[in-house]
């Protein structure tokens, strides 16, 4: 199993082989409670307002609205806090995850983005479509990706934790289709389940994080508990080489991101 040692997280050969065989590996105490406490402390502020977020980078995942009270969103969507708070740029979970990138993929890697996630209780229309990160990414030669999804609070089928179909990463990617039939109003992507599929529930604790690849198919359910929200802290890192290539076409993540520009990767981001 791997383990923390001082401020860097030892990935076991155990963790390796399942993320190269599953597509997905769960990694246990990544963060210390303190640790998650500071985290938690910068996530309230951008909940409560505290924070500037301009546009769509601050959005209810689920209906794609945006420029209006969050407080009633189902999924609390801010891509890129660390560039509209800076002081949050180089953090303990940043510095950890880019050492677990590498441990996994190999030299090279970079942070690509990141992203906050946070289920309201009770919605049980917080739902993630199946789907697979590389519909809707860049297509470049280098595919190496890890992203870190660290759990703010514990995960659980109840708030609607993470779900993967092992293996699925070494397919071609399936087919996607907007969820809603128009693009311009609702990013999302969607792809069919077989009848063959079985998708593995991932309930992971405060400070444990799931580290998941491009190509491995996934989604979440909604939260249907009273009062747990289900909050996560996302960091993915990508090969230097990707991300430069991403940049050269104004390509950042954002959803601010211009439609020309938009329009030359392979499609909206839009991650879970």
């Amino acid at each position: 199993m791997g383990h923390r040692t001082g401020d860097r997280y030892i990935v076991s050969e155990e963790d390796r082989a399942a993320f190269g065989r599953d597509g997905h590996v769960h990694l246990r105490d990544v963060l210390t409670p303190v640790e998650v406490d500071n985290i938690e402390s910068v996530y309230e502020m951008f909940m409560r307002g505290e924070i500037d977020v301009p546009g769509k980078d601050l959005s209810d995942m689920v209906t794609g609205e945006y420029g209006t009270d969050p407080s009633h969103y189902a999924i609390f969507n801010v891509m890129l806090p660390r560039r509209y708070h800076p002081d949050w740029q180089g953090n303990i979970f940043e510095q950890i995850g880019l050492s677990i990138a590498e441990q996994l993929c190999g030299e090279g890697m970079t942070l690509d983005f990141d992203q906050l996630l946070a289920k309201q209780p009770g919605r049980t229309d917080a739902v993630f479509a199946w789907h697979q990160d590389q519909a809707y990414w860049i297509n470049t030669d280098d595919r190496r990706t890890a992203t870190c999804w660290l759990a703010v609070d514990d995960s659980t089928l109840e708030n609607g934790c993470m779900q993967f179909l092992p293996g699925s990463h070494r397919e071609s990617v399936r087919p996607h289709r907007p969820i809603s039939g128009n693009r311009e109003d609702q990013h999302t992507l969607v792809t069919d389940l077989r009848p063959d599929d079985v998708l593995v529930p991932v309930e992971i604790r405060r400070g444990d994080i799931t580290v998941h690849n491009e190509g491995v198919l996934h989604g979440s359910g909604g939260n249907t508990s009273t009062n747990n929200w289900r909050r996560a802290y996302i960091t993915a890192f990508r090969s230097i080489e990707t991300v430069r290539q991403e940049r050269a076409l104004g390509f950042t993540h954002s959803h601010n991101d211009a439609q020309d520009v938009l329009a030359q990767v392979d499609g909206l981001l839009v991650t879970e």
